[in-house]
């Protein structure tokens, strides 16, 4: 499905992404990307939505070389982002939110207002309201649910627990469980690593800049050596 090959990006003059190489396959469907701040875990994410370009590499999408793209293309080829802090349109209704995002997919079970709304109740009592009325946690439901109206193939996620209660985290996983469940295929960066490898199939752990260890998920959970030097546990 996914496939990144010796990946560098810059910003500037700072050598971020210094070669990384990760793949997706049909047993690695929810891959987790984790690592302590600023080692470039995001970057890796924008570097696959064409937010920035990577100097050299490629990145390869349903055999697809996506690397010069821009970013609506590789929307429209079938990968959805959930920004880190939600960055949903706070004068916009719950509604327009997600019908903003709206696309057509290739299967019957598409994804529309009636599946979002099913996945997320609390969305559709709130349909009315605006983005900059919903607390944190209906925020990052919506902005899960907008990505999800673009009927990607691919759902990437930014720190989707990020600044969540201990009980909407756990709502989170649920979620997330639950899209797996349906067959989605989700590339997953979290700080809360407990979550991450609970609920993920394979993991990568990054560290400045570069792929330090992989490994099955279950694998990570029992290595105290990778978990207190590189995921400070």
């Amino acid at each position: 499905m996914l496939e990144l090959n010796d990946v560098h990006t810059y910003y500037g003059l700072s050598h971020v992404l210094q070669g990384i190489s990760l793949k997706m396959t049909e047993d690695k469907r929810m891959v987790i990307l984790i690592g302590r701040n600023g080692v470039g875990k995001t970057t890796t994410l924008h570097s696959i939505m064409g937010f920035c370009q990577p100097s050299s590499g490629s990145i390869f999408f349903e055999g697809n070389d996506i690397i010069g793209l821009p970013a609506y293309k590789i929307v429209q080829s079938g990968i959805s982002i959930v920004p880190q802090g939600r960055r949903i349109f706070p004068s916009l209704t719950v509604q327009e939110n997600l019908e903003i995002g709206a696309r057509s997919g290739p299967e019957k079970d598409n994804w529309d207002l009636d599946r979002v709304y099913e996945l997320f109740p609390v969305l559709k009592a709130r349909t009315g309201n605006r983005g900059s009325q919903l607390s944190g946690g209906e925020m990052q439901m919506l902005a899960i649910g907008r990505a999800l109206m673009t009927n990607p193939k691919l759902l990437i996620m930014d720190e989707p627990s990020e600044g969540l209660a201990v009980i909407l985290v756990k709502e989170m996983g649920r979620i997330l469980e639950k899209l797996k469940e349906r067959g989605l295929w989700i590339l997953l960066v979290e700080q809360n690593v407990k979550l991450a490898l609970s609920i993920g199939d394979f993991g990568y752990v990054m560290s400045k800049g570069k792929i330090v260890f992989e490994s099955s998920a279950d694998e990570i959970a029992i290595n105290d050596e990778i978990k207190s030097k590189y995921l400070g546990m």
